[in-house]
C-alpha cells in the first residue's frame, strides 16, 4: 500500500510538472506570436481623406500639399514650384518595407519635373536630411542623400525602361533592413545599396517631395508600411 501511495504521489507531481511546462510553453509561444504580429503588421500611412499623420517640413510650404480625389497631391501642374518642398510623416521608422503608387506629371519645358520619397530622414530647422528614392526623368530609381552627401547610387533601368509609365501610375517599394537598402519600381529592382557609415542615422521619417523648377505635380496613394 505504501509503495502504491508513493507511485500515485509521484504520478501526481509529474502530471502537475507537465501542466506547468505546457502553460509556460503556451505563454511563451503566445508572446512570441504577438511580438511577431506587432513587428510585421502592415499599416496604412494615408487615410484617403486627410493629411493626418503628415506635416509639411517647412510650414510655409504646406500650401503646396493637399488631398484631391483620395490622393495626396503635391503641386498642381500649373504653377512653377519655387523651392523644394516636402511632406513627411510624424512617425519614424527603422527596418521596414514601404509601398505606394505614384504619378509624376508636368511640362518639362517649364523646368525640372522631379520628385522623390524620403526615408530614414531627420528634420533640422525646417530641412529634411536623409535618403531619397528618386522619381523623374534621368533619376528613376536612384538613391540620393538629400542635404547631406548627394547621389549615392544610380538606378538600373535596363529592365524597368520597358515597363515604366513616365506620365502615369507606377509602384514604388523601398525595403530597408539593417544597412541594406533596396528599391523596386513596378516590381523591378533598380537599386541595392549598403550603408557603410555607422554615423548615418538608421531610423527616421518617411517623406515625399516636389522638386523646384517646373510646374510639377506629384500624386501618391495606397501608401503602406510594414515594420520588419
Amino acid at each position: 500500500m505504501k509503495n502504491y501511495r508513493k507511485i500515485s504521489n509521484h504520478k501526481k507531481k509529474l502530471s502537475s510538472f507537465k501542466n506547468c511546462i505546457s502553460i509556460l510553453v503556451f505563454v511563451l509561444l503566445s508572446t512570441l506570436n504577438c511580438y511577431s504580429q506587432n513587428r510585421n503588421t502592415t499599416i496604412s500611412l494615408f487615410d484617403g481623406t486627410s493629411l493626418n499623420g503628415w506635416e509639411a517640413v517647412n510650414p510655409e510650404n504646406g500650401k503646396y500639399w493637399s488631398v484631391v480625389d483620395s490622393v495626396i497631391t503635391g503641386g498642381n501642374g500649373i504653377i512653377n514650384i519655387p523651392t523644394n518642398t516636402y511632406l513627411r510623416t510624424t512617425e519614424s521608422f527603422e527596418d521596414f518595407e514601404f509601398r505606394a503608387l505614384f504619378r509624376l506629371t508636368g511640362d518639362h519645358s517649364t523646368g525640372l519635373i522631379n520628385s522623390g520619397i524620403q526615408y530614414r530622414s531627420i528634420i533640422e530647422e525646417n530641412k529634411i536630411i536623409g535618403y531619397q528614392a528618386d522619381i523623374g526623368k534621368g533619376y528613376w530609381g536612384d538613391i540620393y542623400d538629400e542635404h547631406r552627401r548627394g547621389k549615392l547610387v544610380g538606378g538600373d533601368l535596363s529592365t524597368l525602361k520597358h515597363l515604366l509609365n513616365e506620365d502615369g501610375w507606377n509602384s514604388y517599394i523601398i525595403r530597408c533592413i539593417g544597412n541594406k537598402h533596396e528599391l523596386y519600381i513596378n516590381g523591378i529592382k533598380t537599386t541595392e545599396y549598403f550603408e557603410l557609415d555607422s554615423e548615418i542615422p538608421s531610423k527616421g521619417v518617411i517623406g515625399i517631395q516636389v522638386h523646384s523648377g517646373g510646374n510639377a505635380k506629384v500624386e501618391f496613394k495606397h501608401i503602406t508600411i510594414t515594420r520588419l
